[in-house]
């Protein structure tokens, strides 16, 4: 059926996409390491520069714009043309894809790894989240975020999460992050349950408080929730291979210390009140 925001999604899909070339980028690690770190089931958040990453960046207060799950060489006889280091994300022109790692080459990056799961439970969501190549991206979303773009109204930090749902829900559509949350609630990993601490009573005991995690909607998830998240761990490529501070070759540097004045002479030296 037609929608008017979905015709508007896609038009404006293409525009918000493209890379705004006065944002300046740097990667913290270099591809190499980046490359050798990474392991099937982590999550490589992205800092884009596109016009959809400055909405997304601004409506969660973070550097991550994006996020892709890495998959390794898991799709290697589908795709064999990607190489053994490949990606699953949901991007806002092809939708669910899979991309090589090179895709994102001299990006800042930062990689997160879900803690505790096992060879089989690792593999289930990455089957989880590859049988959703092909869906489309939630376009009525980019809708939405192209409202906060120009100008950026004062939105309050309570509504911000809310604002990325608007709009959404078709389970055949799909958004970056909501895409890899749930392909971890798959397994029954948390990321970030909300908590609702209760009081009860019990006869014969004093009060008692307990905490319930409710598995949220999926759709609330954002990039920065991976990176924010007590269950998943941050991995720094550099560290990881043994980074030893007493190695660093520091550049020579000379300090410039103000040059002092010249030491007036006996005969240039006058008495301030002027007399002999």
């Amino acid at each position: 059926m037609f929608h008017p925001s979905e015709w508007l999604g896609h038009k404006l899909a293409r525009f918000l996409s493209k890379p705004r070339a006065m944002e300046m980028h740097f990667s913290t690690s270099g591809f190499t390491l980046l490359k050798s770190t990474l392991c099937k089931g982590d999550v490589l958040l992205v800092e884009g520069s596109s016009r959809f990453s400055t909405a997304i960046k601004y409506l969660t207060q973070s550097s991550w714009s994006h996020a892709a799950l890495y998959v390794g060489d898991a799709l290697q006889q589908r795709y064999p043309q990607l190489g053994t280091h490949v990606l699953i994300e949901a991007d806002v022109v092809d939708g669910v894809r899979a991309i090589s790692l090179n895709g994102y080459r001299g990006a800042h990056t930062r990689v997160c790894r879900a803690v505790g799961l096992d060879a089989d439970e690792i593999d289930a969501v990455i089957h989880h989240a590859t049988a959703r190549i092909g869906q489309s991206y939630d376009v009525r979303q980019i809708v939405d975020l192209a409202r906060y773009l120009l100008p950026t109204p004062p939105i309050p930090g309570r509504w911000r999460r809310r604002l990325l749902a608007f709009g959404s829900g078709e389970p055949t559509r799909a958004v970056c992050s909501s895409l890899i949350a749930a392909a971890f609630q798959s397994v029954r990993y948390p990321i970030l349950p909300s908590v609702d601490r209760g009081d009860r009573r019990q006869r014969g005991s004093r009060q008692v408080r307990r905490e319930l995690l409710h598995i949220r909607n999926t759709r609330l998830f954002t990039p920065r929730d991976f990176d924010i998240s007590p269950y998943f761990r941050i991995v720094k490529p550099l560290i990881e291979h043994g980074f030893d501070p007493h190695r660093i070759h520091w550049a020579a540097t000379v300090a410039m210390l103000p040059a002092s004045p010249p030491a007036a002479s006996p005969s240039s030296r006058t008495n301030p009140a002027g007399s002999a």
